[in-house]
């Protein structure tokens, strides 16, 4: 729409801006400028890919920023720039921080896929932790599995190595026995009469040892 104006008067040179050009065009922050806008009630409105807008005559705007006081960020204007992050439809904001008109605000509204698009995130975030807890689930099946078996060898190794232990200690007896066998002889004692009586004193150690281990 053209725009107009009074004879004499110079043409408005109209621009949108998002508010990164706003501010490197004025050399002032993003901050300032979206402070700016609302303070000047710039009309606001929405890019394609959904930034923000705001229109401005660069004829006749003018500001110089004020010097830095050391204080803290206001935290209502931090607020109130997260809530513009997040708007769906541009509103037109007063100097009490409410939108002119809600009606001009919702006739305006343009369609935005923003919600469909975190929707389908979302549910393929859950999607993703659903299988990452069943493959936890099932590794731990696996894990819980293994440590059983560990711990049936551990046992079996307990008793083998305690065999083993006694199985050696049999294996010195016998050797002892044998030795004894060979060189504890009664003077003129037969040697198939020693023998029998080595022999009868070794069945009746290993009777004994058999039936207390079966006692145990």
């Amino acid at each position: 729409m053209p725009s107009r104006f009074a004879p004499g008067e110079a043409p408005m040179c109209v621009a949108l801006l998002t508010y990164a050009n706003l501010s490197a065009r004025l050399k002032i922050s993003r901050e300032a400028a979206r402070s700016l806008a609302r303070r000047r009630r710039l009309p606001r409105s929405r890019s394609d890919d959904g930034k923000a807008l705001v229109s401005v005559d660069l004829s006749a705007l003018r500001y110089t920023p004020r010097p830095r006081k050391g204080r803290r960020a206001d935290p209502v204007d931090a607020s109130m720039t997260k809530i513009e992050a997040l708007e769906p439809f541009p509103f037109r904001w007063s100097r009490n921080g409410a939108p002119d008109s809600y009606s001009d605000a919702f006739s305006s509204r343009e369609p935005v896929s923003t919600s469909l698009e975190n929707a389908l995130e979302i549910g393929a975030f859950k999607a993703e932790i659903a299988r990452l807890e069943d493959v936890a689930a099932a590794y731990r099946a696996v894990f819980e599995r293994e440590r059983e078996r560990a711990d049936r060898l551990a046992v079996e190794l307990t008793q083998a190595a305690a065999e083993t232990t006694a199985a050696n200690a049999w294996a010195a007896r016998l050797e002892d026995e044998v030795t004894a066998l060979r060189n504890d002889r009664r003077p003129g004692e037969a040697i198939a009469g020693y023998a029998a009586r080595r022999l009868g004193h070794l069945a009746a150690s290993i009777v004994q040892a058999d039936r207390a281990a079966r006692t145990r």
